[in-house]
């Protein structure tokens, strides 16, 4: 797996905001498939939520985002990440399902980022009714969702015995 974005990824914000988009998913996915299925599936925090369970998430929160918000696009199940508002996983799918969903989102993000300048304003109709934001603001709040559940992760790893630091 490739490093952090370097600093020479280049000027245009687009591409740096997908490069670090790729990496934080990529981390993502590396974290949990480092863990043995049954910790991917057990939870190491009071709030629950397992691995697997957190890159689920990840692939909705993205989606939610990106497709259903910026392009307002329908999406089946926004929240489908949600179950009784607690985050949940269809029965019988396991991390390769997961880590494909989340790789399939990522490839969407990727074409957005690449066919819109970042300062397009959403459309109305999918994830807002009025006032939407820019796509520009879309990444920084989809950059710091990655980021601050991929530090979850670093907690959840280590505390199953997993690896740790990047």
């Amino acid at each position: 797996m490739r490093g952090e974005p370097h600093w020479t990824v280049g000027s245009d914000p687009a591409q740096l905001f997908t490069a670090y988009l790729d990496f934080y998913r990529e981390k993502a996915i590396a974290k949990v498939t480092s863990l043995s299925p049954e910790e991917q599936d057990t939870s190491r925090v009071p709030s629950v939520w397992t691995p697997l369970q957190l890159l689920h998430h990840l692939a909705h929160m993205e989606q939610r985002w990106f497709v259903w918000g910026f392009l307002a696009e329908p999406v089946a199940e926004p929240f489908g990440d949600e179950v009784d508002g607690v985050w949940g996983i269809p029965p019988g799918r396991g991390v390769e399902e997961m880590v494909a969903m989340l790789r399939r989102t990522g490839e969407r993000t990727r074409s957005v980022l690449a066919s819109y300048p970042l300062d397009t304003v959403a459309s109305v109709g999918g994830r807002f009714s009025a006032d939407p934001p820019s796509l520009s603001w879309i990444c920084f709040h989809v950059l710091q969702e990655y980021a601050r559940h991929v530090g979850h992760l670093d907690v959840a790893v280590e505390l199953a015995g997993g690896p740790t630091g990047e």
